[in-house]
This record gives structure tokens, sequence and C-alpha cells, in this order.
């Protein structure tokens, strides 16, 4: 909103620094800044207002040291982290940008199917919250959005290089939608280049190349492809969607561990959608630029700050829990933002303590469901499910817990980075 105002009132008023708008740097700067204070500031006053209105958090009895302690604490925080993401990028984003359009619906999506599930926990007094059926139709629902709108909108696109006078096209379903267009590369010599509508994806460790939808289709047969693709395509993000959503879900389980491993998480987003964004960085690294990908950045910048504020409340002891509203956006932001700068692919790296929580509950429930059918009696991997509470029940603390589930979170994300180079 700001950047088309300010736009507005350089070119037709000369108002003098209004420029600095045009700076993704700048923009991006301000979003975190913003979101920051707003988590704060706003933070304080919502844990007051859901104090008073005595809206807190049923702790069931695990038999954790220091549950007990946690009842009555407020939840429905997510709140805070959602309001502290749209508020500065609709300030501060281009918001007619696909990608940011994108990312705004995602939020608002699975943030209100995670709100709807809080307040029959909360209001209802119903422990089970919103069937876990209906959780999934709408995590199932957001990626039909966004696998639709990355397959079919004709602004989603990528560069390829125009090399005797045609360009890179590496299937059938991808067309091209520019006319070739020089820039200098950063040597200062003059390429051609053109856009290319294309949903391939990069392969992480692997230098200049990309996998192909299409590839897949055709084991359906050549006469297929066309139809094939678009549905393997919206399945896979569907996928993915469900899985990372489930995964923040699951690891908002002591304080302070979803919020900050989905900072971590987001500063390393953030680096992949600022270089694959930016074409001189891109062909620097050898990797594939998607334009108009920067402007992500700025959302990216809410997202961080957005969870480094909210965690000032949320770490131990925590004064607000996000509730199901944050944990389940949190999941299908970052689930979105993997898809939109193609790193699908590297999630399992890039969200590895989602995916480890995820999976011990998955191994825990199957072993326990399998022992019980072949010897009568349940038995177990793990103390308790998820991971987090494993440790617990061994006697760590849980802020011990959540401080070494960081470092591993950005040991994982320095990987993943490092992937630019490694490629």
């Amino acid at each position: 909103m700001l950047y088309y105002l300010f736009t507005y009132l350089r070119e037709h008023f000369g108002l003098t620094g209004a420029g600095v708008f045009y700076y993704i740097s700048f923009r991006a700067a301000m979003a975190i800044i913003l979101s920051l204070v707003i988590s704060t500031f706003m933070g304080k006053g919502l844990i007051k207002y859901l104090q008073r209105k005595q809206i807190g958090e049923t702790v069931r009895d695990l038999g954790l040291q220091g549950e007990k302690q946690k009842h009555g604490t407020p939840t429905m925080g997510g709140i805070i982290i959602i309001s502290a993401i749209l508020i500065p990028t609709i300030l501060f984003a281009r918001v007619i940008n696909v990608y940011i359009i994108l990312m705004l619906v995602s939020t608002i999506w699975l943030g209100l199917v995670g709100f709807l599930d809080d307040y029959i926990k909360v209001f209802k007094k119903d422990k089970e919250g919103l069937a876990g059926r209906f959780k999934i139709l709408g995590q199932i629902g957001l990626g039909i959005i966004v696998g639709t709108t990355m397959y079919y909108n004709q602004h989603v696109v990528t560069t390829r290089e125009v090399v005797e006078g045609q360009p890179t096209i590496r299937n059938k379903t991808e067309q091209v939608v520019s006319q070739p267009y020089v820039r200098k590369d950063q040597n200062g010599n003059e390429r051609k280049y053109t856009t290319v509508k294309s949903v391939t994806t990069t392969i992480p460790f692997v230098k200049s190349h990309e996998m192909s939808y299409e590839g897949i289709a055709r084991w359906f047969g050549e006469s297929n492809v066309g139809i094939v693709t678009p549905i393997i395509y919206i399945l896979f993000v569907i996928f993915i969607i469900v899985a990372v959503s489930n995964g923040a879900n699951i690891t908002d389980g002591i304080d302070g561990l979803a919020t900050g491993t989905s900072a971590i998480i987001g500063v390393c987003l953030a680096v992949f959608a600022y270089v694959s964004g930016n074409y001189i960085f891109a062909d620097y690294l050898g990797i594939m630029h998607i334009p108009n990908l920067s402007e992500l950045s700025i959302f990216i910048g809410a997202f961080i700050g957005a969870c480094v504020g909210f965690l000032w409340y949320n770490a131990y002891p925590a004064q607000v829990f996000m509730g199901d509203t944050g944990s389940l956006a949190l999941g299908g932001i970052i689930a979105s933002l993997a898809i939109i700068v193609r790193k699908e692919l590297l999630v399992p790296i890039i969200c590895g303590i989602f995916l480890v929580e995820n999976l011990s509950v998955v191994l825990q429930v199957s072993y326990f469901k399998y022992t019980k059918k072949k010897y009568g009696e349940g038995r177990r991997i793990l103390l308790m499910s998820p991971l987090h509470h494993h440790y617990q029940k061994l006697g760590y603390h849980e802020s011990k817990i959540v401080t070494r589930f960081w470092i591993v979170g950005i040991l994982l994300a320095i990987l993943s980075i490092v992937t630019l180079k490694l490629q």
C-alpha cells in the first residue's frame, strides 16, 4: 500500500526521499521492524484481554514435569502472529504480486482453520476441538489453491537463456510467455533471456538440474501427459502442505519450540527468495531465476519479525500459547513458501525438526498397533511422542530441549543454504 502511495507522490509531486520505497531491502527491513513492534505491543494487550476473559489452555495430564503450571495460560496467541504478518505485508509489499497474494491467502486460510479449532476448545469446552478430518480438508483446500495457482497462473514464470535464437525448453508442458530480452551477466557480458511458464523444481546437490513433473506423468503414458502432469503437481503440493502444517502443529508442544524453529526456517527461505528473485545472484550461483520473487522477502521479513516478537511472550515460561491458530498457519506458510521458491525437494532438510516430530508420532503409533496385534500388548519405541516429550520423560528441562532443537534447526538451515553452492 505504501509502495504505491509513495510512488504516486514521487511521480506527481516530486517528493524527496520517496524513492527509498523502490528498494526491497528497505521495505523488508521496515516489515521486520513493524512486525516486531506489533507482536510485542499487541502481545501484551492480548494477553491481558485473554486473562480477563479467562481464555486459557486446558492441559492434559501426561505426567510431564511442570505441566500443571501451564494450566490456564492464555491461548489463541496465533492471532498476534497472523496480525504481525498481515499488517506489514499489506503496508510495504506490492500486493498485486501473485506470490504475495498467495501467501496472504495461505496465512488467512489456515489461520481461520486453526482459529475455529481453538474456538471450539476454549468456548465450547470441547477438548477435541475441530475434528481431524476437517483440519485435513482445510489443508487440502489450501494445497489445491496453491497448486492450481502455481501451475496455471501466467505470472508464475522462470527465466531461461536464449541460445542460437531458441529458449531452453525442457518439456512439452512449458511455454514461452515473453519476447527475448538482453541482460548483462556478472562478468558484464550481454546474454539473451526469455521467461517461460514452468513448474519445474530445483534438485538439491545437483548442479543446474531441475526436476520436471512431466517426467513423472510420462509413467502414465505419453498421451496422458497434459492431463496427468497438473494432477501430480497439485497432489504433491497438497502432500507438502498437509505434512508441514501438521508437523508444525505437533512441534508446538513446549514453550518456544515451534515459534523459534519457524523463525529459523523463515531466515533460510528468505535467503532462497532473495537470491532466486535477483537475476545477478541467480546467474552467479547457477540457480533458477524466478522473476518478481524478491518481493516475497517483505512477507518473509514480516513472518520472521512476528515469530521473534511472539517468542518474547512464548519463551519459557510461556505467558501465552499460539494454539492451532498459530501452529497450523505457520506450517502452511512455510510449506507454501518452499513451493513458491521451488525448494520443495529441500523440505525434509529445511523442515527437518517438523519431519522428525511427525515421524516420531507415526512410528510410535504404528509400532504400538503392530505389537498389540502381534503380542497382545502395545509396545513403544519412545517413552512418549512427539520426540520432545520423550526427552522430557528422560528428565531434560524443556528450555534445554528447545535450545538444542533450535541448534539442530540452525544447522539444517545452514546445510540448506550451502546447497546453493553445492549444486
